[in-house]
């Protein structure tokens, strides 16, 4: 083997290693039943970006001491209706708190909407298009989460723009953010909750209270999407994920 595979095959590696000792592990090679559109690969592309800065910015805030999921995950957080689970882009378990990130790949100016539920984006060709804010989609995660975890945790949820081509409104809610601002935003929880006294909280034990009511499986995540992607009146609702 020449000097370059070795190199690139010792990078694999300690990358390999590096999944795993933040308890990660990469997506399944499965492929979904459904044929990827436009928007799905370029949500796909965003979500890869911010997991990456988040494995940097975690390491750099909590050494080992921390859980970040990769993949899907969903809360079953309505069991035994026609919409039971939820799906979160990214779990972090932090002693200094939990959160739940929603991301989006959008490009252009992002302004605030009419309402807290909707954030326009204006893109090249000028056209202002309405679209559902992250942090309407992470609301009722966060209250599922509020209500079933301890209360003495810390948990929290932001909206992150993975997109390099993006520029946010100054007037936009603070939980808002562009993935470059991520590091400053989490070492700003940190340094609250160290100011708090807060108790710390055990990473395990907050992923295992999370296990209890939520699922990575496979077979669940292919019947989430396609719940998503059969029903219109879901579809319009929610405004999916651009």
């Amino acid at each position: 083997m020449s000097t370059s595979l070795w190199i690139l095959a010792a990078v694999a590696y300690v990358a390999w290693r590096t999944l795993r000792a933040r308890g990660l592990k990469p997506r399944a090679g499965k492929e979904s039943p459904f044929p990827k559109v436009r928007s799905d690969r370029s949500g796909d592309e965003g979500e890869a970006r911010v997991q990456a800065e988040l494995v940097e910015i975690l390491t750099w805030l909590c050494g080992r001491n921390f859980y970040l999921h990769c993949g899907p995950l969903l809360l079953n957080h309505a069991p035994g209706t026609e919409f039971p689970t939820a799906e979160i882009d990214h779990l972090a378990i932090t002693p200094f708190g939990i959160f739940v990130f929603e991301t989006k790949n959008w490009t252009g100016l992002i302004k605030p909407g009419p309402s807290a539920e909707v954030l326009i984006r204006i893109g090249a060709d000028g056209e202002p298009q309405a679209r559902k804010s992250p942090l309407s989609q992470n609301r009722s995660k966060l209250a599922f989460l509020r209500g079933i975890l301890p209360p003495v945790w810390s948990i929290e949820g932001a909206g992150v723009f993975a997109s390099d081509s993006c520029v946010l409104s100054p007037e936009l809610p603070v939980n808002i953010v562009r993935r470059a601002d991520l590091r400053q935003w989490l070492r700003d929880r940190r340094a609250r909750h160290a100011a708090s006294k807060a108790i710390p909280i055990n990473v395990a034990a907050g992923w295992h209270a999370i296990q209890r009511i939520a699922t990575a499986d496979d077979a669940a995540v292919r019947k989430h999407c396609e719940r998503l992607r059969v029903n219109p009146k879901k579809l319009s609702a929610s405004f999916l994920k651009f």
